[in-house]
């Protein structure tokens, strides 16, 4: 079984977050970047599987900057069997549109029998992704699954709903997406360090993977105006002074929160 894995670059949750006023983009360079966690978690997924059956095969597959290529190698060292990157100039500024595209394509032209991602990632939050790409596969997609158990030419996982929980079962080849409900994902260790360095790390272009650069646009979704965050100011401190109730009943009322 070949099971491939989305994974990302995003800006480190801990650390500053910063647009950049002229391009709307993400600022790179404000913060430490990491693997996504939430792809990390669905490493492991993939990573668990492979570890009971010798046959199964775990590509890792991001769509990123050239320069990310160190953090996508963590997957490598994970324990994935190889690692797909997907780096062209035309991607800056891709939205999920384009964004979904680019990957069907990439998959199409890597194989697979199952994909793996995270429900959403923690700097774009779409929420959206898995599905569009199992839409432009034209296969099976099973979405915020807390459970996942893989069997042949199946997968199955609990779903969560506003009502209770639901049990879903999709034929392979399919597309799944989990939540922050599975397992934490694994540390490398030095001997998986050591391996990552001589495991298959392809690069490929939008050309390669069937889309064309030519007629493609940065971003579908057309951005008309950009704004930084104001810092925090002070709130209304209320002292009680036997009228605090009518002071909090007015300020709710002023600021239409009552």
């Amino acid at each position: 079984m070949k099971i491939v894995v989305l994974v990302k670059e995003v800006p480190d949750t801990y650390g500053d977050r910063k647009l950049n006023l002229e391009t709307g983009l993400a600022d790179r360079a404000a913060s430490d970047t990491v693997l996504d966690e939430i792809g990390e978690r669905a490493l492991e997924v993939a990573l668990s599987y492979a570890d009971g059956h010798a046959d199964t095969e775990v590509v890792v597959l991001s769509m990123s900057p050239e320069a990310a290529a160190a953090t996508v190698r963590k997957g490598l060292a994970m324990g994935a069997s190889s690692a797909v990157q997907l780096v062209d100039e035309a991607l800056v500024g891709a939205d999920l549109g384009l964004t979904a595209e680019a990957l069907a394509g990439a998959l199409q032209h890597i194989g697979y029998d199952l994909v793996i991602a995270g429900n959403e990632s923690t700097d774009g939050s779409g929420g959206v992704l898995p599905a569009m790409i199992a839409e432009l596969l034209d296969v099976p997609n099973a979405t915020s699954l807390n459970s996942v158990e893989i069997a042949e030419g199946e997968v199955r996982g609990e779903r969560a709903s506003d009502h209770g929980t639901m049990q879903v079962t999709a034929t392979l080849p399919a597309v799944i997406s989990i939540t922050e409900r599975l397992p934490d994902a694994r540390f490398p260790n030095f001997k998986g360090i050591m391996a990552a360095k001589k495991k298959p790390f392809e690069t490929l272009s939008l050309a390669e993977v069937g889309v064309d650069a030519e007629t493609t646009e940065a971003s579908r979704s057309i951005m008309i105006s950009l704004a930084e965050k104001p810092p925090r100011t002070a709130g209304t401190k209320i002292v009680d002074e036997g009228d605090a109730g009518e002071r909090l009943a007015e300020y709710l009322v002023q600021n239409r929160l009552a």
